[in-house]
């Protein structure tokens, strides 16, 4: 099967935008970082994307500022490459359940993202309770952590089962050719039994222990397996993670990787998991 023989669609489901010349700047990336720190726009990655036959993409904001939320809402309202935002909002704050309601009311907010150090209020009966708003927003949570934190994934999954869940970057495996660690496969195994959680095929090329990253799709292949083995065709989701993959790979080498493994799968699993799963997933706005 060539990819050529069919019109394919791809949203790319993990992108991020900045621009550190605002008077305010930025708090992400951080300033000494040669290689981030520079303006990155939809224009920008639209020069690399369109080429490669992506037709949208939903932005993860990685600032910590409430306002930069609105920042890209304002930016996807001006272009319709923008199809979805996954925000950034303090679920810590006394304001968040009003924040959260607000962003809301613009269908193009798809849901947040939590790193690893929110789930430590697991527990707490307000940080489930507004977990729950997600849920009842018809909204989604993206999750940025490892492997230690999958069984947490599994409480949160259990607790609130209309909760839609993805696992960002395929839980920081490190992946270095060989089958990948224990405790990460067998955390995986147990979160993929539950169907309202999801995984992002993203951040292979940054995983990888050796440098440069490799190319060869058999260096993958392992990680890949048990993702494919436990996901299967409905629950994984195509995401860059540009431009911080750029630092590791080019835009198209990204893209290529997880094309020539999904392609051995068939056609449907090149379509599920680079545009419908997603659709399903953050139930993203078609604006074409």
């Amino acid at each position: 099967m060539k990819l050529e023989t069919f019109d394919l669609q791809i949203i790319d489901t993990h992108t991020h935008f900045y621009d550190p010349a605002r008077p305010q700047g930025v708090p992400w990336p951080n300033q000494d970082d040669d290689f981030l720190y520079k303006r990155v726009m939809p224009e920008n990655y639209k020069s690399l994307a369109v080429s490669q036959g992506v037709k949208g993409t939903v932005v993860v904001e990685a600032s910590k500022w409430f306002e930069d939320n609105q920042w890209v809402l304002d930016l996807a309202e001006v272009d319709p490459f923008l199809v979805g935002l996954v925000g950034n909002i303090d679920i810590d704050s006394a304001d968040f359940e009003s924040n959260l309601s607000h962003l809301a009311e613009n269908p193009l907010f798809r849901g947040i993202r939590l790193g690893g150090g929110a789930l430590g209020n697991i527990s707490d009966h307000t940080f489930l309770n507004r977990l729950g708003q997600l849920a009842s927003l018809d909204l989604e949570l993206d999750l940025l952590i490892d492997s230690s934190l999958l069984l947490l994934v599994d409480v949160i999954s259990e607790k609130i089962p209309d909760l839609r869940i993805i696992i960002n970057h395929i839980g920081h495996v490190p992946i270095d050719g060989q089958p990948p660690d224990k405790a990460w496969i067998e955390g995986m195994e147990i979160v993929a039994k539950r169907l309202n959680v999801f995984c992002k095929a993203s951040g292979f090329v940054e995983l990888t222990t050796d440098k440069p990253s490799s190319n060869e799709l058999n260096y993958y292949r392992p990680t890949m397996d048990v993702l494919w083995n436990l996901f299967g065709v409905n629950r994984l989701v195509y995401g860059s993670n540009w431009p911080v993959s750029e630092r590791y790979a080019s835009y198209q080498n990204v893209q290529k990787l997880a094309l020539r493994y999904f392609e051995t799968k068939g056609s449907v699993a090149i379509e599920k998991v680079f545009w419908e799963n997603s659709k399903e997933f953050y139930k993203w706005i078609d604006r074409h």
